[in-house]
C-alpha cells in the first residue's frame, strides 16, 4: 500500500485535528503522562486556530487506501508539526511526509531543517539525520512536556549526494 500525498485544504481541519488527537493519544502514550498528552492535544481545541497554523504553513496530507493517514508542516526551515494516525504508524507515512518536506526545503535552498521533537519522535528523526541541539522544557495548560531541537543539514537541490 503506498502512500500518496497531497495540499492541505481548510476542510481537512476536522479530520487532522481528530487524528492529532489520537495519534498524541496513543503513540506518546509510553513518553508522556495522560495529564501531559491531554494538555498537548488540547491545541486542538480552539479548530478555527489550529486550521489556522496549518493553513499558514505548508501543510501536506497523507493518505492510505483514501484514508487519511498523517500529516505535516513546514513554517519556513522548520518542520512545525509530524503527526501520523496510529493505525498507520510504522508504515512510512512519516518517512514520505518528512522526505517531501525535505526536497521542499531543498528546493527552497534552505541549508538546514529544524524541528522540535517530542520524545516519541525524536529516534525517527535521529535516525533521518537530525542532530540534537538542546533539550527543552514546554509549559501547556500547567503540564511541563519535554522536547528535542533537532537540526538536518540538507544538500541543496541539483547538487549530487
Amino acid at each position: 500500500m503506498s502512500v500518496s500525498l497531497r495540499p492541505f485544504l481548510p476542510a481537512d481541519g476536522p479530520p487532522l485535528a481528530r487524528l492529532f488527537r489520537e495519534s498524541v493519544e496513543i503513540l506518546a502514550e509510553d513518553d508522556y503522562s495522560e495529564a501531559q498528552r491531554v494538555a498537548w492535544s488540547s491545541a486542538a481545541d480552539d479548530l478555527p486556530r489550529f486550521i489556522e497554523r496549518l493553513a499558514q504553513s505548508l501543510t501536506l496530507v497523507a493518505a492510505r487506501d483514501g484514508a487519511m493517514a498523517g500529516f505535516a508542516s513546514l513554517a519556513g526551515d522548520r518542520i512545525d508539526m509530524l503527526y501520523v494516525h496510529p493505525e498507520h504508524a510504522g508504515q512510512g507515512v512519516a518517512t514520505a511526509l518528512v522526505d517531501a518536506l525535505e526536497r521542499l526545503a531543498s528546493a527552497r535552498n534552505l541549508p538546514a531543517l529544524t524541528t522540535d521533537a517530542s520524545d516519541t519522535a525524536r529516534d525517527f528523526f535521529a535516525a533521518r539525520g537530525y542532530v540534537a541541539m538542546q533539550r527543552n522544557s514546554v509549559s501547556l495548560h500547567g503540564e511541563w512536556l519535554a522536547n528535542t531541537t533537532m537540526k538536518k543539514q540538507l544538500t541543496p537541490a541539483g547538487a549530487t549526494r
